[in-house]
């Protein structure tokens, strides 16, 4: 087992306190967004998460500017845009991807602008790969107990919403019929949402960030039906993505011939990916048994 464990894992992987506070800031998002990204598939609103996402470069870039923690310029700009995706029609089908698009054209726009004072108001270097991409090897000890705040605040919102949020995302009328203030709900979750993508964006960038909320979301639907056993799937499929994802990007930087390493960023959707197509020939194959 230590020559597989020397063979897999390079010096040091384990000791590094960057690799523990990426492992343990990785997972909490993870699960974060498995949660919200369940009911994001479900609801149809995978554009909305997108845009919800890209916003996230403009937080990012105002962050940067004002030399705080780019996770509140994340955070700041995700229940913005959810806000003001709601005011002007996210809640009614056929005006979500106006009211999306209206908003994501802003968002970009914005983004562009910041991103440009930030690179021409300071020397330093990567600031816009890193908000964009991320640098999660990077993140500071300081962020953990805001990202296990918001995590948990995120959590226990779905968790009280659970119930009126599932029924008003498979049948709003009969929500509506049964005196569910669907608007209210689907707000609620917008926000949940919001914070999720925040979350995911200063781990693996804000381009990147939709990644983990829908897709081991819509791995995990596609090996069960169920809503809570899809939660929890997501969850496990989202940690062990972002682990490996880890681990592959730390022992790249081993890899020949130049030992400068990759993203990892680029591991973790890539791995994302490689799991929601095994789950779905894994289907597939369990639909031709049945």
């Amino acid at each position: 087992m230590d020559a597989v464990l020397r063979a897999i894992v390079e010096p040091g992987f384990f000791e590094s306190s960057a690799v523990q506070l990426a492992a343990g800031i990785g997972a909490v998002v993870a699960l974060v967004t498995a949660a919200a990204g369940v009911f994001t598939v479900i609801r149809g609103q995978a554009f909305a998460g997108e845009a919800l996402g890209d916003i996230g470069a403009a937080g990012g870039s105002s962050a940067y500017l004002a030399g705080v923690s780019a996770l509140w310029g994340f955070l700041g700009i995700s229940v913005a845009a959810a806000a003001v995706m709601e005011l002007i029609g996210i809640q009614r089908a056929r005006g979500r991807d106006l009211a999306t698009g209206v908003v994501l054209g802003f968002g970009f726009g914005l983004a562009a602008l910041l991103l440009y004072l930030g690179t021409t108001a300071s020397s330093t270097t990567g600031a816009t790969v890193t908000i964009l991409f991320g640098s999660v090897f990077a993140l500071s000890s300081s962020e953990l107990p805001l990202v296990l705040a918001f995590g948990a605040v995120t959590i226990t919102a779905l968790a009280i919403l659970y119930r009126p949020l599932l029924l008003s995302s498979v049948s709003p009328e009969l929500a509506a019929a049964r005196g569910i203030p669907v608007r209210l709900v689907g707000f609620l979750y917008l926000l949940a949402t919001a914070v999720a993508v925040a979350l995911s964006a200063m781990t693996i960038g804000a381009i990147l960030s939709t990644a983990l909320l829908v897709g081991p979301a819509a791995t995990a639907l596609r090996l069960t039906r169920r809503p809570a056993q899809a939660i929890l799937v997501a969850g496990v499929v989202g940690v062990a993505v972002t682990w490996l994802g880890l681990l592959l990007s730390y022992d790249s930087y081993y890899w020949p011939p130049q030992h400068r390493g990759w993203p990892a960023s680029f591991m973790i959707v890539t791995l994302v990916l490689l799991a929601y197509l095994a789950a779905g020939v894994f289907g597939r194959a369990r639909a031709r048994v049945a």
